[in-house]
């Protein structure tokens, strides 16, 4: 490829070489050709071959083209058989208007060797088009008294044909008094003149109604009318009159719209209201009337659209002045538009040439051709680019210029370079054009990839996904195309116990790094590895970076309880004197985490207690205590459900289950859980034994309830709150009355009067009876009655 690229380079070279030498050969005579217009488009002009002495076959070798101003390609060549064709049907009036001769110049360019040819091309007119009147009907006011001979000149038709076929003559329909004579002015148009050849009797004939005719030479002919009607009017001997009858001036073509051309000024001598004059504009075509307005009263003629010396140079602007009689005079007033430097030049790019191999010779980089529309000095014009680039400009034929290298360039001192062609002309401001040219250096292999970084550390957090994206390496290489394109790989492992290949992969295109497994902080907390890249250059060069992955602690093991143990036969219980002070040291939670940082802070917070506002647990330590004093109230035996929670995010967490026992002195025989009692009476009789046992303790019970129903209605109404004892059997253990205050979650004071049954052994709490109490702190009021949930809220069966 790269072979076939410098073949490719040479052969622009030589063909720009030529090309150079050529165009101070070419020739500056002009061939002519012509075609009609409206001629279908592939239609047959010349033979390009045979006028220019080649022999068949020799165009295409030669790498033949057509160039025309502007770009416009009119013309098209077969490069084959030396036919030059039309590219498109042409219009002469759309092309040249009513310039005559239509002629379109054109170049024909040889490459191999270099040769310039002129032509031009004729576009001759047909006649397409019929003669046109602007005023369809015109009005002639005519004093009775006009003798024979007087001369009427009537408003032109026009014809956008040219030479033979624009307007011949004017004809008028058969009539008495007139007939009309075709006069020709000084640019060429031709105009109807209406000639009085008998004398006109008001009285007689006061209106006429006449067919103007206008007839163009074409063959065969087209033809156009108005309607002409004549009023015959009073005497009015006297018509305005112009003093000068022609007007010359000069209008620079930059002139404001509303800008005073001439002022007019015409006399009546004529007395009354015959010397009172209007003017206005008088076979006017449609381009002046657009273009120029006339004051009725004053004569003022002022410009009424933008003038443009490069579309029109001059106007012959025709001025009536007419009475109130109907008598009218006739000036002509020659505006001369005058050339301003309006237009920049054009620059038109013939070849072109945008990327140059380093350290080549001398090198054409551009052919091209500069334009000015404007005229005289603001037409010249002067070529020059910057200074400061390794190029230079060199002129040539007919405003042709080359842009060539004056020296071998390097692309790795500078891989670009932006040409600025200033074509400027000589008018006064003068005007300029700026084209710009970006030619770039084609590269060799001379530059190693190199990474943004000598190292990379990159930080995935443990438990990802397989196929993870965790992070990127990046290399640039200053050479450009495939020598730039930079190829990623993993080296060989610098640990080989680091199963590499197990762990992550990269991207080969764009250095992207991935995790092909999930990691896991706890076995793996970093691991190192090289990355290589290399470039697609011929002999490739390439480079290695270090990258570092370190594996961040993900929240994934919730704290385990080391104290007290779960899973032990028997809970633990934890003894507490009912003299300990607020404050007094029960037990503490010892927990531990598997993982790191935030993630292994843990915090203690009671969930659920027996009784709560008895114990609280600090939520750093985990130590359990005493939250106030106890009392001879409290409840003997309470379960504690303590929360471990981690910091992490989502938190985890592992709950513990505390069981503290209230007594009097530390001398107190030890009094086991419910369930290790439960678990220590066995069996010793039958199931039958047991439920009938089972039976008549329920109907006890219900019998108990009944009896101390009735006992509280009685109290109530004997105003007393009276609170009964249970009988309990004779043991160790003394009964004592528990308070539930108000500390908890009811909005009631409640007591209960707690037995220790004994003498079995298992040392069983007894709940006999509750007794309500009022509201504390509330005014007198009614008693509160048990409620039918409150053996259900307090977890007692209604047995």
């Amino acid at each position: 490829m790269e072979v076939g690229w410098k073949l490719i380079c040479r052969q622009r070279q030589v063909f720009f070489f030529f090309l150079f030498l050529g165009l101070a050969q070419a020739g500056s005579e002009f061939r002519h050709y012509s075609v009609v217009e409206e001629t279908e488009g592939s239609s047959f002009v010349t033979n390009l071959a045979k006028d220019l002495g080649l022999g068949q076959g020799e165009l295409s070798r030669r790498g033949a083209r057509v160039i025309s101003k502007g770009n416009k390609l009119y013309l098209q060549l077969d490069q084959e058989t030396g036919d030059l064709l039309l590219n498109e049907k042409l219009d002469r009036e759309e092309l040249c208007g009513q310039t005559e001769p239509c002629m379109l110049r054109f170049q024909v360019l040889l490459e191999n060797p270099l040769e310039f040819f002129q032509a031009e091309l004729q576009v001759i007119d047909i006649n397409d088009h019929a003669p046109v009147f602007m005023d369809r009907d015109m009005l002639l006011k005519i004093s009775e008294s006009s003798p024979p001979g007087t001369k009427f000149p009537l408003k032109n038709a026009q014809d956008m044909d040219v030479g033979r076929n624009n307007i011949e003559n004017y004809t008028i329909s058969p009539n008495s008094y007139f007939r009309v004579l075709t006069r020709k002015r000084s640019d060429g148009r031709k105009y109807p003149e209406l000639v009085l050849d008998k004398v006109l009797d008001r009285e007689e004939e006061p209106e006429l109604r006449l067919t103007l005719t206008a007839q163009d030479g074409g063959s065969p002919s087209r033809f156009g009318t108005a309607q002409v009607s004549i009023e015959v009017v009073d005497i009015n001997d006297n018509a305005p009159e112009f003093e000068p009858p022609f007007y010359r001036v000069q209008v620079p073509e930059d002139s404001p719209i509303g800008y005073l051309i001439v002022k007019v000024s015409a006399t009546d001598i004529d007395t009354g209201v015959n010397r009172e004059i209007s003017y206005s504009l008088f076979q006017a075509s449609e381009e002046i009337s657009k273009t120029f307005e006339i004051n009725a009263m004053t004569g003022e003629i002022r410009l009424k659209k933008q003038l443009d010396f490069e579309t029109t140079q001059s106007y012959e602007v025709n001025i009536e002045a007419r009475d109130t009689g109907s008598l009218s005079g006739k000036c002509t007033v020659l505006t001369q538009v005058m050339d301003v430097n309006d237009n920049a030049p054009e620059v038109t790019m013939s070849a072109l040439t945008r990327q140059i191999p380093e350290n080549s010779p001398e090198t054409v980089v551009a052919v091209f051709s500069v334009s000015d529309l404007d005229s005289e000095e603001n037409g010249k014009i002067s070529c020059y680019i910057q200074d400061d680039l390794p190029f230079s400009l060199k002129s040539s034929i007919e405003n042709f210029y080359t842009l060539v290298t004056e020296r071998p360039l390097d692309r790795e001192t500078r891989a670009e370079y932006n040409v600025t062609i200033t074509v400027t002309d000589l008018g006064k401001p003068r005007l300029k054009t700026e084209h710009n040219i970006t030619v770039l250096v084609s590269d060799v292999n001379d530059n190693a990839p190199a990474f943004t970084q000598t190292s990379y550390t990159l930080s995935v957090r443990e438990n990802n996904s397989p196929a993870l994206h965790i992070g990127s390496v990046r290399a640039t290489d200053r050479d450009a195309g495939a020598n730039a394109q930079v190829t990623y790989s993993l080296l060989p492992p610098l640990d080989p116990h680091v199963p590499l290949a197990s762990l992550v992969s990269i991207n080969p295109d764009n250095g992207h790094l991935f995790a092909l497994r999930s990691l896991d902080y706890e076995a793996l907390r970093a691991f190192e590895f090289r990355v290589g890249a290399a470039d697609r250059g011929s002999p490739a060069l390439s480079s290695q970076a270090l990258v570092r992955v370190l594996v961040a602690d993900d929240n994934d093991n919730a704290p385990f309880v080391l104290y007290p143990l779960q899973n032990a036969s028997a809970p633990c219980t934890e003894l507490v004197p009912r003299a300990a002070e607020a404050g007094y040291l029960v037990t503490k939670v010892v927990a531990v985490d598997g993982d790191s940082g935030q993630n292994a802070w843990l915090s203690y917070q009671l969930l659920k207690a027996t009784e709560p506002g008895l114990f609280g647990v600090w939520a750093h330590n985990g130590e359990v205590r005493t939250a106030r004093l106890l009392s001879e109230r409290d409840a003997a035996k309470h379960r504690l459900l303590v929360l471990v929670k981690d910091n992490g995010e989502p938190p985890l967490s592992a709950s513990v289950t505390l069981h503290v026992l209230l007594v009097d002195g530390f001398s107190q025989p030890y009094l086991p859980a419910p369930e290790a009692a439960a678990a220590d009476a066995a069996p010793p009789a039958p199931l039958t034994v047991y439920l009938v046992v089972a039976l008549a303790s329920v109907s006890s019970l219900f019998v108990f309830s009944v009896l101390v129903f009735v006992a509280v209605r009685l109290c109530r109404r004997g105003g007393a709150a009276s609170v009964g004892r249970c009988s309990v059997p004779e043991g160790p253990f003394p009964g004592h009355l528990v308070d539930v205050s108000g500390t908890g979650t009811l909005s009631q004071s409640y007591q209960y009067e707690v037995c220790l049954k004994g003498g079995s052994g298992t040392s069983e709490f007894k709940f006999l009876k509750p007794t309500v109490t009022k509201f504390q702190g509330h005014s007198p009021g009614p008693d509160i009655e048990e409620t039918p949930n409150f053996r259900k809220d307090f977890g007692f069966s209604n047995q």
